[in-house]
């Protein structure tokens, strides 16, 4: 017999206008799309990206939506089962700034957000 896999317990969450830009935050979310939650965390604490930091406290948010969930379903649910489902960076809006350079000229800086989203799933064994 095959044993059925069932996701009981789906979380999200996400940080919207960090300010880091979309491309340099999608190079970290990449490390660590579709992994454990815990080898995430530590695949984050180690990784010297400025990102790392502002992507951990995202998904933790995550694993504490997915306990409050699983608490107000009245389930237990183990923190090692949860897994990344799906996490994806879309761009937010960019702030528009000049800077002055010789012979009167401006040009402009970008600075740019991002909208970081994280979506856990649990897996439970049974039929």
């Amino acid at each position: 017999m095959e044993e059925e896999v069932k996701i009981q317990v789906e979380s999200k969450a996400s940080g919207r206008f960090m300010r880091i830009a979309p491309r340099k935050a999608r190079l970290v979310v990449d490390l660590i799309r579709g992994k454990m939650v815990d080898e995430a965390i530590t695949i984050l604490e180690f990784s010297p990206k400025y990102a790392a930091p502002v992507i951990k406290k995202i998904l933790n948010s995550a694993v504490s939506n997915a306990m409050r969930i699983a608490e107000n379903k009245k389930t237990k649910i183990d923190v090692d089962s949860f897994f990344i489902k799906s996490v994806y960076v879309n761009e937010g809006p960019t702030l528009k700034r000049y800077m002055p350079r010789a012979m009167g000229r401006a040009t402009p800086i970008r600075k740019r957000t991002s909208h970081i989203t994280i979506v856990l799933g649990a897996v439970s064994q049974g039929s």
